[in-house]
């Protein structure tokens, strides 16, 4: 799965789109726990339920995930 011989054999290009594909992935992944348990953001409710929150907060982790999953699955076209 994670080898990490593969990402010592990548060059710098391929190294700085994989920790931008990672800081992404945190990205991702503290948006969506903002939305989901806080309030932090400041969102009109009537405009854009507490329900709605949730549901994208849950998207938006699940797309980071399956963009992690691609991220690592990702093989050298060379």
């Amino acid at each position: 799965m994670f080898n990490l011989n593969f990402f010592k054999q990548k060059s710098p290009q391929q190294r700085f789109l994989f920790i931008l594909g990672l800081t992404m992935l945190c990205m991702y992944f503290a948006i969506g726990i903002v939305l989901i348990f806080t309030n932090l953001l400041p969102l009109n409710p009537e405009k854009f339920p507490k329900e709605y929150q949730v549901a994208f907060g849950v998207i938006l982790i699940a797309y980071g995930a399956v963009r992690f999953g691609r991220l690592i699955n990702q093989k050298d076209s060379d």
